[in-house]
């Protein structure tokens, strides 16, 4: 009895933490375990937009004209990465199945339900990549969180770790002269919309004729 006295208690504050947090990350190895059983993406798992970390969902006709160029771009067994647009990695694995590869690069680690289709991603450390996926991927799309130099700055940097082919970077309109001088990307004449209308105006950019190819 006297050697069960010395052990230190955890306050209830503390220890209703710990409870939470077991609770969350069991509940996320449950959901991945059900999707790997499966063999196939569980298509009732749908996140909400979280403006905190500058999400903003496309809306149901951008997403769809994103989804078709995937489609008619990527050939089988290709790859496509989709950097800080989770909004696009379930209708784009959906629409492939499993005639080609997708990869998430993402800060919000609630897609880590996505198992080893999810990487996690932070736009401030733009280099911190698996060193095996450089130059690996047909196809990147890009959305920077923030319409800032800094934020395009790194993600271009980390596209052109990424790309060996095809860019297409959606973003404010505001941002036009970085990305033309940061990936020598040219304006497309369409333009992504969203859920939730922004102030900001939006616009695509793509390394290849972008309209054509959604005529």
């Amino acid at each position: 009895m006297e050697e069960d006295e010395d052990i230190p208690a955890l306050s209830a504050e503390t220890f209703a933490a710990l409870q939470e947090f077991y609770a969350e990350k069991q509940k996320r190895q449950e959901i991945l375990e059900k999707l790997e059983s499966q063999k196939q993406l569980n298509e009732n798992i749908i996140f909400e937009e979280n403006w905190q970390l500058s999400q903003f969902w496309y809306n149901e006709a951008t997403v769809q004209a994103l989804v078709k160029i995937v489609d008619k771009l990527l050939p089988d067994n290709g790859k496509v990465a989709l950097i800080s647009c989770p909004t696009l990695f379930v209708p784009v694995k959906r629409q492939l199945g499993d005639r080609a590869n997708v990869t998430l690069l993402e800060y919000d680690r609630r897609f880590e339900v996505h198992g080893s289709d999810f990487i996690f991603y932070d736009y401030n450390s733009p280099d911190k990549l698996p060193a095996d996926l450089e130059h690996t991927f047909d196809l990147v799309i890009a959305d920077p969180p923030f319409l800032s130099e800094e934020c395009i700055t790194k993600t271009s940097q980390t596209i052109q770790l990424l790309a060996k082919g095809k860019i297409i970077v959606c973003t404010g309109a505001i941002m036009q002269g970085h990305v033309e001088k940061l990936l020598s990307l040219k304006l497309c004449d369409f333009k992504p919309q969203h859920r939730n209308n922004l102030a900001n105006e939006f616009s695509c950019y793509a390394n290849f004729d972008l309209d054509d190819v959604l005529r």
